[in-house]
C-alpha cells in the first residue's frame, strides 16, 4: 500500500530507519515492539503554534506536545501540570502558582517567566490569535488585545522562576479547567525570540510536553517523537505518534480495518452496529460536550429580520436528525448548553420544542409571510456546510425541511472544506452555516460567551444584543456560583428567542480505538492524551 511506503521513506528520512529493521518493513496503525501509534485525526491543521490554533484536531497534537499550569487526566478534569500547586486569594482573584522543576526539550529550564511571556505573546494586538477572548478572565486581557493597555499591564507575573502570579478581573472558581486549554499554554521564549513566527517548524520548536514535533508534511501527516525531557517521560508509553488528517469517516474506518491506523477520533453513527460487529472492542461512543448548531448572519438580509430566523429554526425536524442522521446517542437540542453543565440548571428552551413539527411549520410560514416573503419574493438563501462526515447528509435533510414550509422557499446548498467553511464564518462570509462548537472547559459560558458582542469573529451570526450582553457580564462578575448561572440561564433565553443560532442536536464522542490500548477513557470532553495509555499485547 503506498502509504506504508511513503511512510518507510519518511522514518528513513528522519534518521529512524533502524527502527524499520527487523520487521520485514511491515508498518501497522499499532506497532507494540516499537510503540509506535497511528491516529486518525479528522482533519489537516492550520497551525500547531498553541496561540494561533483553533480546532479540536490541532489540540489533539498540541496538548501532546505542551503543557500548561494544569493539564488533563485520564477522565479529562483538570490536575496539576507544570504547577504543582497554587494558592487562591480570599476574594478569588489572585492565584499564586508554583511550578514544578521542568525543562524544554533542548535542555533550558521552563520557567514562570516562560508563561509570562506566552500570555504577554498572545494578548499583543500584534497577534491573530482567534482563541485570545479565553483568556480573558485575566485582568486586563481584553484591554492588551485591543490596544487600551500595555501587554506588560495585564495579570500575568513571573514573581521568580518558579512562582507566577495570576490576576483576575472576576472570580473564576472554573480556571484549573480553564487553564488546561491550548491558549494558556507556554511557549519558550529563547526559541520565540531568535526564530519569530518560525518558532513552530520542527527544526527550531522547543516543547515542555510528552512529544516534540519531529515532521509535518502538509495534508499527509504530522509525525512526533518522545521528549526525554518531559518531566514525567518515564511513565510515558508510546516512543512516536502519527496524526493523520481523516476528513472522510468512511475512508478512515477502512484504513481502521486494514490495520493502518489504531485510533480513529470519529466516524459515522449511522454505522455504530456495523462496526462494533466488524471491529468488536473498538467502539467506543459517550456523552460529550457538543453542540451542533446553524449560525444564521443577522449582519444582512434575509436573516436580519427575526421573523425569518426564527421561522427557519421551527421547520427543522431535529428529531429526524438525531436519530436518523447522527444516531450514536445524539440529543435534539431545544437549548444551545448541553447538558451535564457543571452548575448549571436545566430551563432554557426554545419557546416551540413541544409544538408538533406540521404546526410548527405553518407558524414559519405564517412568520415568512408576515416578513414580505411569497410567491412573487421567494426566500433564497444559500446553506454552507462541512464537507465532512455526516455534515453532507445533514444539510440535504434540512433542505429538504426547509423546502417544505412553501415551494418559494429556495436553498442552495455549498459544502465547503472545514478550515475554509470556519474562516468564512468567522469573516461573515456567508448567508447560513452549520458548524459545531466544543467546551473549552466545564462551564456554560464557553458556549454562551460565544454570542456576546465583544467576541467578534467567533460570534458567527454577528448578534448583538444589549441585555444579553449585560447579563453575561454580570454572570462573570458574580461570585455565588448560583446568582450566575441564573443570569447565564436568563441570557441563553433571550439569545433563544432571537433565534441567531440553530440549535440542532447535542452530539457523543465517536471513538474507534485497538483494544490493546489501555488507559483510554471516555470523558465529556473528548480529550485523551496518549501520556496516559499503555499498550497490553
Amino acid at each position: 500500500m503506498q502509504w506504508m511506503t511513503n511512510r518507510r521513506a519518511m522514518l528513513a528520512s528522519t534518521g529512524a530507519a533502524a527502527l524499520t529493521a527487523g520487521c520485514g518493513g511491515t508498518v501497522v496503525g499499532l506497532d507494540v515492539e516499537r510503540r509506535i501509534l497511528d491516529i486518525g485525526n479528522q482533519a489537516e491543521p492550520l497551525s500547531l503554534d498553541p496561540h494561533k490554533a483553533s480546532g479540536q484536531w490541532e489540540n489533539r497534537i498540541i496538548g501532546e506536545m505542551f503543557i500548561g499550569l494544569t493539564t488533563e487526566d485520564v477522565d479529562g478534569q483538570p490536575v496539576p501540570g507544570m504547577a504543582e500547586r497554587w494558592d487562591v486569594s480570599e476574594d478569588g482573584l489572585t492565584w499564586t502558582f508554583y511550578l514544578r522543576r521542568a525543562l524544554w526539550s533542548d535542555g533550558r529550564p521552563c520557567t514562570a517567566y516562560d508563561f509570562e511571556y506566552a500570555f504577554r505573546r498572545i494578548l499583543s494586538p500584534d497577534t491573530i490569535a482567534e482563541y485570545a477572548q479565553v483568556t480573558y478572565a485575566i485582568r486586563n486581557a481584553q484591554k492588551a488585545k485591543e490596544g487600551a493597555v500595555p501587554v506588560d499591564q495585564i495579570g500575568v507575573r513571573a514573581i521568580d522562576e518558579r512562582t507566577l502570579e495570576m490576576t483576575l478581573e472576576h472570580p473564576a472558581p472554573y480556571l484549573p479547567g480553564l487553564l488546561k486549554h491550548y491558549t494558556h499554554y507556554p511557549v519558550p521564549k529563547h526559541v520565540v525570540e531568535q526564530h519569530g513566527d518560525d518558532w513552530i517548524k520542527p527544526q527550531n520548536v522547543q516543547v515542555n510536553g510528552p512529544f516534540k514535533l519531529e515532521k509535518w508534511w502538509s495534508n499527509y501527516v504530522v509525525h512526533l517523537v518522545k521528549n526525554p525531557r518531559f518531566f514525567d517521560a518515564r511513565n510515558v508509553t508510546f516512543n512516536q505518534l502519527y496524526f493523520y488528517p481523516t476528513s472522510n469517516d468512511d475512508a478512515a474506518v477502512r484504513r481502521v480495518m486494514r490495520g493502518e491506523i489504531a485510533w480513529n477520533t470519529n466516524f459515522s453513527g449511522k454505522k455504530q452496529a456495523l462496526y462494533e460487529k466488524e471491529l468488536p472492542g473498538f467502539v467506543r461512543v459517550a456523552p460529550y460536550m457538543l453542540l451542533q448548531y446553524f449560525s444564521l448572519n443577522c449582519t444582512k438580509p434575509p436573516f436580519d429580520d427575526v421573523r425569518v430566523r426564527r421561522a427557519i429554526s421551527m421547520a427543522l425536524d431535529r428529531d429526524f436528525l438525531a436519530e436518523q442522521i447522527w444516531q450514536a446517542g445524539h440529543q435534539p437540542a431545544w437549548g444551545f448548553v448541553p447538558p451535564g453543565m457543571f452548575g448549571y440548571p436545566k430551563g432554557a428552551r426554545l419557546s416551540f420544542a413541544d409544538m408538533p413539527l406540521a404546526e410548527r411549520r405553518a407558524e414559519a410560514k405564517r412568520l415568512l409571510e408576515e416578513a414580505g416573503y411569497g410567491p412573487n419574493k421567494p426566500l433564497k438563501f444559500t446553506f454552507s456546510h462541512r464537507n465532512t462526515g455526516d455534515n453532507p447528509r445533514v444539510a440535504v435533510v434540512a433542505q429538504s425541511d426547509w423546502r417544505s414550509i412553501a415551494p418559494w422557499v429556495q436553498v442552495q446548498l455549498s459544502g465547503v472544506e472545514g478550515q475554509i467553511h470556519y474562516a468564512n464564518l468567522r469573516a461573515k462570509a456567508f448567508e447560513a452555516g452549520d458548524g459545531g462548537w466544543v467546551a473549552d472547559y466545564n462551564d456554560a459560558y464557553t458556549y454562551l460567551f460565544l454570542l456576546e458582542t465583544r467576541t467578534g469573529p467567533q460570534n458567527y451570526p454577528g448578534y448583538s444584543n444589549p441585555e444579553y450582553d449585560r447579563l453575561m457580564e454580570a454572570s462573570v462578575q458574580e461570585r455565588d456560583l448560583s446568582v450566575r448561572a441564573n443570569l447565564m440561564l436568563r441570557a441563553e433565553q433571550i439569545m433563544l428567542d432571537d433565534s441567531p443560532c440553530v440549535p440542532v442536536v447535542f452530539g457523543t464522542s465517536k471513538n474507534l480505538i485497538d483494544p490493546r490500548i489501555q488507559g483510554f477513557k471516555p470523558n465529556l470532553e473528548d480529550i485523551h492524551r496518549t501520556r496516559w495509555m499503555s499498550i497490553s499485547a
